[in-house]
């Protein structure tokens, strides 16, 4: 599943570069989280999941609207305006560090460890390593883009944290991927509409409809009902840990499907972060402990 949902959010960078020459960045996250919602609710009520209707729970969906879409797509894409892809990569995949702090200190069944702690600082080199030093040259420079991105990843962290609730409520995670994304469009449309005045540019083309369809449908709606049931079985840390796969989905989808050549460096990349993933997860390294007489345990 973590799999399937970075392939969906590597996805949502292309979708957004092509979105990016013709619309501007409010109107295109507002569209983003608006169409999702109509899926989402075309899904919900033909599968009867139940829609909750108490003030709280209705509450608890605006925020996380606020934390997981609104404010975290708005700040990226704005940020990507001024730096480069690879570079919000890697300050993007700062997300894990974010949450597992955040997890330490609010959940008990999260609690920091040096284990923990080292697999995402592996998995973080890794993306730095695959990225390159070009990006890594950009550091220091278009301090407000790179700040925003780091902005958005500290508000995934504190979603990702909150959204542990909808569990102990008994909220389905498409009902809460319907609810957060529905708050966020009705959070975000007012601002598109004052500040963008998308009624007054020209008609975008069909690539870019495509575009924005596909990032809606794909790396929104179905990417979040993902996300959702990842958290409800796996814990915070381990959802986020999608941000340190992107990268690798976008080099392997760039080299089989765009013949892009996979470097010395980028597989390097790979092999920390696969390495770094291994130490956050733990069983391959109980798998490989001995026992004093030689034995390996059993898991």
């Amino acid at each position: 599943m973590l799999v399937a949902l970075s392939v969906l959010w590597g996805a949502s960078f292309i979708f957004s570069e092509v979105m990016l020459a013709a619309l501007p960045v409010l109107t295109l996250v507002t569209l983003r989280v608006a169409i999702a919602a109509v899926i989402l609710w075309g899904l919900v009520l033909a599968s009867g999941t139940p829609v909750p209707r108490r003030p709280g729970t209705i509450a608890a969906l605006a925020a996380m609207g606020l934390l997981n879409n609104a404010l975290p797509f708005s700040l990226i894409v704005w940020g990507q305006t001024s730096i480069t892809a690879g570079l919000a990569a890697i300050l993007n995949a700062t997300t894990p560090l974010f949450t597992a702090g955040l997890a330490g200190i609010f959940l008990a069944d999260e609690r920091l460890t040096r284990r923990r702690v080292g697999g995402l600082l592996l998995g973080l080199a890794g993306v730095a390593v695959m990225v390159g030093p070009d990006a890594l040259s950009r550091l220091g420079s278009d301090l407000l883009a790179q700040g925003a991105v780091l902005a958005a990843a500290f508000s995934y962290g504190c979603a990702v944290v909150f959204g542990r609730r909808f569990k102990r409520l008994g909220i389905a995670p498409m009902m809460v991927a319907t609810g957060q994304t529905s708050a966020a469009a009705l959070i975000l449309a007012p601002f598109a509409l004052i500040l963008d005045r998308p009624f007054s540019l020209p008609m975008p083309g069909a690539g870019v409809w495509l575009a924005v369809v596909a990032n809606a449908a794909f790396a929104t709606a179905f990417a979040y009902i993902l996300y959702f049931a990842i958290l409800a079985r796996s814990g915070a840390t381990n959802v986020v840990l999608v941000t340190v796969l992107v990268p690798v989905v976008a080099v392997l989808v760039g080299a089989v499907a765009l013949g892009e050549t996979v470097s010395t460096g980028q597989l390097a990349g790979m092999a920390l972060i696969c390495a770094g993933l291994a130490v956050i997860d733990g069983r391959l390294l109980g798998w490989l402990r001995v026992d004093p007489s030689g034995a390996r345990r059993s898991l």
